[in-house]
């Protein structure tokens, strides 16, 4: 004797999945989505983990204040030691800290840079991911379809009918002629722009 219950057991026609089925779904893709992310994070090299690292302090507003005031105590430093009639190691229009000033500006960028370069190409394996997902799903929507009309035109109880939508849906998307049909209507619409 089975041990399952009956709530267990395959869903019914005309009745939604077992929640649980559902809930073992999410997870499955959650997990896939996971490991995806671990593979790319484990292909990162300590230099560029150690360059994501100030990415991330650069971003942070404590990085701003620290700029501020270092920036502040160097001016108020150099103003109070003229006034004291002492020294000053950067004097007015402080060229020193324009030159510190400048070159942190170019690493911070640099640094932004990199990690923004890694970044964008693991969005582009993402998207072309997700494209080639959304092809296989076109193309088995539309298999479903040639088997739903086959079977309506199959069975003798089911009246006979054109559906203009359904014969077109009948046939797979061409990914190239909807780009350029994309292409055509921008170019289209730009050329309204300067028209105006």
């Amino acid at each position: 004797m089975s041990s399952k219950s009956p709530a267990a057991g395959p869903s019914q026609p005309g009745q939604s999945p077992p929640a649980d089925s559902v809930g073992d779904q999410i997870d499955h893709n959650i997990a896939a989505v996971l490991e995806l992310d671990k593979r790319e994070d484990e292909k990162v090299s300590r230099s560029q983990r150690f360059v994501e690292k100030i990415s991330r302090f650069v971003g942070r507003t404590l990085f701003l204040g620290c700029t501020i005031s270092f920036v502040a105590i160097w001016i108020l430093v150099n103003v109070l030691a003229h006034q004291l009639g002492l020294p000053q190691f950067d004097p007015p229009p402080f060229f020193w800290l324009g030159g510190i000033v400048g070159l942190a500006a170019l690493l911070t960028t640099t640094v932004v840079l990199i990690e923004q370069n890694r970044l964008l190409q693991f969005e582009e394996k993402r998207s072309h991911l997700e494209l080639q997902v959304n092809l296989l799903t076109e193309q088995k929507t539309t298999k479903i379809i040639q088997l739903i009309e086959e079977l309506r035109r199959d069975l003798p109880n089911v009246r006979d009918r054109l559906d203009p939508e359904t014969e077109v849906l009948q046939h797979p998307t061409n990914p190239q002629q909807v780009l350029a049909t994309m292409e055509h209507r921008q170019e289209a619409e730009e050329r309204t722009k300067h028209t105006r």
